[in-house]
């Protein structure tokens, strides 16, 4: 049991498990590491994050190892130690991304409770000298809920024929101004509203005609043209100004096909809970690329219908989303899955007289970027993606010019609070996607995509396209149904970290370092012959202690292209620059491709502990053939699989002991994939 936890210790501070050669050391003035300065992410409602830049280290064999406990509790936890990161590259031409990772460990501590103090202890430690132990004091965030104590403002559809409650408004925009109209005074209004107050919308249709100009309310209270309700007010963490259903019935909003219905750009800390919105292209938007957004938006319990967006924001110094237990349900076909991009979906598309590509009708679900966003317990269906990071391009900061010959090529301290860090996605519900469930393209440190059901992609459900440096820890998720492959990847995407997940299509990463699997069950859905191929540029990515099945027959199994071995490459070696390519040639990379396991193991000293297996370890999990025409659109419900393990299959007791990931496993070692034996299911989708 020691040696697995020793070799997580190995590939989360660069190392090499199972005995896989490394280069020369450094001189050992160079290997000393220094500490700098340690940075706390924005806490989110269960997570913690960490980013701690260093001085030398040379030779990647520092460590920082992590303990943690409640405030008042005398016994330390043990999490996770911090990622090294050094140098890794991403490179993408036109000056898209051009980010270089500074000499720094970073990483998370998970599952933690919400509203609750931490101590938590880093001790950064180097054999050639140099170290240090911080001990800070960091508070997970509470849940945003409504205050007591402020206004409370009752909102009536005008056909209400029920008792009101006294000074009520027949218009939210009505009850959160002091003023409304309709024609040129709409937006004369100016917010009535204040920290902590409440606006309780009863049942009923909120539609309004912005093409009309008249000064009836019941009419176009909102934007003329637009219909647009712009929101200014601001609350703050403890008190959000609320809108909320007032619990007597259905509350919609429908936007009459307009392309905004809720705009917040402007407006801090405002909550949402119990509404529906529909029959809008962008349904709450919350912020704009370099030019203005939001923070501390809430939006809980609320549905999602007939739109493009439900809720976007690609400002950078957008922060502390809360997106809870709601429902989006997209305008893509419902019955059917269908891609966007290659010859079999262009062939399906002919044969049933769809269109190819398919219109972007539905885009994203969720779409964010910035920092300390939670997104959590949502049904997403029938959209291009899921839940996404705007992919952005350059973090703010970094010089957007690809030949620059000094950069920066990693933002300036003064713009760190503008990166897209600390992120939660977990216990979401996605299915039927022309692209990817979740996106987390663009997004640099502490991002946490734990413990979804992701179904029925076209294309690869978690995509990576690219990460900006990582740790990005996909963990304890489960796909089935990804007839294009589960993972993309591209121009470097550093930093994956891949544990407990079960993963049910072939893994092909494109390009990647420093990425790295653990504890995860592949198995195949004859997408391609591999059931894992791996493109790095460093040596010390690596994978172990998973199980996979192999497709029969195919000429090769695993595929692994890296470096020769005993050279320690980054992206700076790497770079033609006198080229302008975006991915580094092939001839700075050996590829080798294996039929076995045993082969792929003895020569790359990867997956060394790892086994073979097949779909019998399941309750229930039938395989899919991605080459089947007359099957491949089906779309699969969650309800009519069982990915529990049987007792004493072969991915029973098999795993590596992860602290803060396998804890509390039962048997002899934790148990691979993500459903551990015996222990209670997760839940995935809103709560009731």
């Amino acid at each position: 049991m020691r040696i697995r936890c020793l070799c997580l210790v190995a590939f989360l501070v660069g190392g090499v498990c199972a005995g896989a050669a490394t280069a020369a050391p450094a001189p050992r003035t160079m290997n000393q590491v220094k500490a700098g300065e340690l940075v706390i992410d924005p806490p989110t409602l269960i997570n913690l994050g960490f980013e701690w830049v260093i001085q030398g280290d040379d030779n990647r064999n520092a460590k920082v190892e992590v303990s943690y406990r409640k405030k008042g509790d005398k016994a330390w936890k043990t999490a996770m130690p911090l990622l090294r990161l050094q140098h890794e590259r991403v490179f993408q031409g036109e000056g898209i991304f051009n980010v270089e990772m500074p000499n720094m460990f970073a990483g998370s501590i998970l599952d933690l409770e919400e509203n609750t103090v931490y101590e938590v202890k880093l001790v950064l430690s180097d054999l050639d000298g140099g170290g240090a132990t911080k001990t800070v004091t960091v508070k997970t965030r509470a849940e945003p809920m409504p205050a007591a104590g402020g206004h409370v403002y009752h909102v009536y559809p005008r056909d209400w024929e029920g008792a009101k409650e006294a000074g009520s408004f027949n218009d939210l925009m009505c009850a959160y101004n002091y003023y409304c109209a309709g024609g040129d005074t709409v937006t004369g209004g100016r917010p009535r509203v204040k920290a902590g107050d409440i606006i309780m919308v009863h049942a009923g249709t909120y539609r309004y005609h912005p093409e009309f100009y008249t000064g009836d309310r019941s009419i176009n209270s909102t934007t003329p043209v637009e219909g647009t309700y712009y929101l200014f007010a601001n609350g703050t963490p403890q008190k959000p100004i609320v809108i909320k259903a007032a619990g007597d019935g259905p509350v919609v909003f429908d936007g009459g096909g307009n392309f905004n219905l809720f705009n917040v750009k402007a407006a801090n800390y405002n909550y949402f809970e119990g509404l529906t919105f529909k029959n809008t292209e962008i349904a709450i938007w919350a912020g704009t690329q370099f030019q203005s957004g939001s923070s501390g938006l809430t939006v809980k319990h609320c549905r999602f219908e007939n739109i493009n967006l439900g809720i976007f924001t690609n400002w950078a110094g957008s922060s502390n989303f809360t997106i809870l237990d709601n429902t989006f349900i997209g305008r893509d076909d419902p019955n059917y899955l269908t891609g966007w991009n290659g010859a079999p979906w262009r062939q399906l598309a002919a044969q049933n007289g769809r269109k190819f590509p398919p219109t972007l009708d539905s885009y994203t679900a969720v779409r964010v970027y910035g920092s300390g966003h939670v997104m959590a317990y949502n049904y997403v269906a029938n959209f291009h993606d899921g839940i996404d990071v705007e992919t952005y391009g350059n973090p703010d900061g970094n010089t957007p010019d690809p030949t620059a010959a000094t950069g920066p090529y990693y933002p300036p301290r003064k713009d760190w609070r503008l990166r897209p860090v600390a992120i939660d996605y977990y216990n979401n519900y996605m299915t039927n996607f022309h692209d990817n469930a979740f996106e987390i393209d663009g997004s640099m440190h502490n991002i946490r995509v734990m413990r979804n059901m992701m179904l029925n992609s076209a294309s690869h459900p978690m995509c990576n396209q690219p990460a900006i440096g990582g740790p990005i820890y996909w963990i304890r998720n489960i796909i089935y149904h990804a007839p294009g492959g589960s993972t993309r990847t591209s121009n470097g995407a550093p930093g994956m970290i891949y544990l407990n997940n079960t993963i049910l299509s072939e893994t092909s990463i494109r390009t990647t370092s420093n990425s790295h699997w653990m504890n995860n069950l592949m198995l195949g859905e004859n997408y391609a012959p591999a059931i894992f191929a791996v493109n790095t540029y460093t040596n010390y990515t690596s994978s172990d202690y998973n199980g996979f099945r192999v497709n029969p027959g195919a000429a090769v199994s695993f595929e692994w292209s890296s470096p020769p071995f005993g050279v320690a490459q980054d992206f700076r070696d790497l770079l033609a620059a006198e080229d302008g390519v975006q991915t580094p040639p092939d001839k700075y990379l050996v590829t080798r491709r294996y039929v076995t396991l045993a082969q792929y193991s003895a020569e790359t000293h990867q997956d060394s502990h790892s086994v073979l297996l097949d779909y019998d370890i399941f309750q229930h999990v039938p395989m899919l053939n991605a080459k089947d025409l007359g099957s491949v659109q089906k779309l699969y419900d969650a309800k009519d699989l069982d990915f529990r393990l049987k007792p004493a299959s072969a991915a029973v007791d098999h795993g590596a002991v992860i602290p803060n990931v396998t804890d509390g496993y039962s048997g002899n070692a934790p148990d691979l994939g993500a459903l551990e034996l015996g222990q209670p299911m997760p839940h995935y989708g809103p709560r009731s």
